[in-house]
């Protein structure tokens, strides 16, 4: 119980950041059944980001897939670790390479997934995928 009290106020003292982004918001929660294969999937339509050229925002959909091997991500941290991404100016490989690098160091998963859909901006759609592990 003492650990769970912990969690719940780090969970509770949690302040989203809009200015850069913040890895440190993650927080990664015991998975009490490492030797079961499930697949968890976490999907958001409010990914925002800015461009870097033009200022303008960029609003998409991202998709997180992963096989957990003993942590998963609190979805209260992620929530604001995505909310990070708000203000700052980054192209979209970049925006998912970060995402991913993040989820894979906190997590250490067995695999990992992750996708950004971008909405259409100037005629043209944008979908960047990225993967590593075994399912």
């Amino acid at each position: 119980m003492k650990d769970l009290n912990g969690l719940y106020h780090k969970i509770k003292s949690l302040k989203p950041k809009f200015d850069k982004i913040s890895p440190e918001l993650l927080i990664a929660v015991k998975y009490d059944y490492p030797n079961n294969k499930i697949i968890i999937e976490t999907e958001t339509q409010e990914f925002t980001c800015v461009c870097p050229w033009s200022g303008l925002p960029d609003y998409g959909i991202l998709r997180i897939k992963y096989v957990p091997k003993n942590l998963c991500v609190e979805l209260k941290s992620l929530k604001y670790y995505i909310q990070s991404y708000r203000n700052v100016g980054i192209m979209h490989e970049n925006a998912l390479n970060k995402i991913f690098d993040d989820l894979w160091n906190l997590l250490k998963p067995r695999w990992l997934y992750v996708e950004i859909e971008f909405f259409t901006r100037g005629g043209i759609t944008t979908i960047v995928k990225r993967e590593k592990g075994v399912k």
